[in-house]
């Protein structure tokens, strides 16, 4: 596939994930128009893409120790500085808070199964 369709595809399915958080999990608050969701879910790639393998390859025998369930650990520490980054931001400012720490875990969860499927599907 095509690098610059895969991008896109993966924009997309993080839009649609961050989208169903905000419908199915209390406690992420996502206050934001179609194209703030896309722009902080191009953020959430660019994570993805750079600090990603950095934890990976940090946390790398936790993940393995712990037959892959580790990756949802690093999922969620880059669903965490998804706010952060996005503060900074002026576009975007105040757009997305993560209130708890369920709401952090499910929303880690919704992400990973739909970028799991993108994946797959690429």
């Amino acid at each position: 596939m095509h690098w610059l369709a895969k991008l896109v595809l993966v924009i997309i399915g993080n839009s649609l994930a961050l989208w169903l958080a905000n419908l199915y999990v209390p406690g992420f608050v996502l206050n934001a128009n179609w194209i703030g969701v896309a722009i902080i879910a191009l953020v959430l790639s660019i994570l993805n893409f750079i600090v990603k393998p950095v934890f990976t390859l940090i946390l790398g025998p936790i993940i393995v120790l712990t037959l892959g369930l580790g990756v949802l650990v690093v999922n969620a520490i880059i669903i965490y500085f998804l706010p952060i980054v996005d503060n900074h931001l002026d576009i975007l400012r105040g757009s997305i808070s993560i209130e708890t720490i369920p709401a952090l875990i499910y929303t880690t969860l919704i992400v990973s199964a739909i970028n799991f499927v993108i994946h797959l599907a690429t």
